[in-house]
């Protein structure tokens, strides 16, 4: 099975937690602000949004690169493997941020990034015509860091703690 470059999302402060929890189900890891590093495949990122209980997301990271140029994010992104992660008619909306970086405008950033992938994918499956984007959603998000891109999937839809087990929040009064 292909493994995957994973990340666990968490509030910040309790990323040691989701690292623990981590460990605890088997996987090496490396925790930064925000986030724990892992690496899995299909399996483990079925495992892991079913059992994690203290992170938000589980994201595939599809590239990682340095970007201080439309031009190289265009050219980066384009160049990333898209087609082992959507197929032809996936819908994939791309959010972005942008932090202390030259590519600061996050509009023009998220434009850049889905006209790469569009034109990666138009070539790879030979669409002339613009793609249907009719079937599933495969969230996409740039985030960039200090002239730093990261480019991920999101793979838990609704965010995790929004299991099931509660309907609302707080108290009622």
């Amino acid at each position: 099975m292909q493994k995957y470059q994973l990340m666990a999302t968490a509030a910040a402060g309790i990323e040691a937690l989701v690292g623990k929890e981590l460990r605890r189900l088997g996987y090496d890891t490396q925790v930064e602000n925000g986030r724990v590093r892992y690496q899995g495949d299909m399996k483990d990122i079925l495992t892991t949004n079913l059992w994690l209980r203290t992170a938000d997301r589980v994201k595939i990271i599809v590239g990682e690169f340095t970007a201080r140029t439309f031009d190289e994010l265009f050219e980066q992104t384009k160049a990333l493997p898209w087609e082992s992660f959507l197929p032809v008619d996936a819908e994939f909306p791309v959010e972005g941020r942008s932090h202390h970086s030259q590519l600061h405008n996050v509009p023009s950033v998220q434009a850049i990034v889905k006209k790469a992938i569009v034109q990666r994918l138009s070539e790879v499956y030979h669409r002339r015509t613009r793609l249907p984007e009719t079937g599933a959603l495969y969230p996409l998000e740039v985030a960039i860091n200090k002239d730093q891109v990261m480019l991920t999937l999101d793979t838990t839809g609704d965010s995790l703690f929004k299991r099931g087990y509660r309907r609302n929040k707080g108290a009622r009064h």
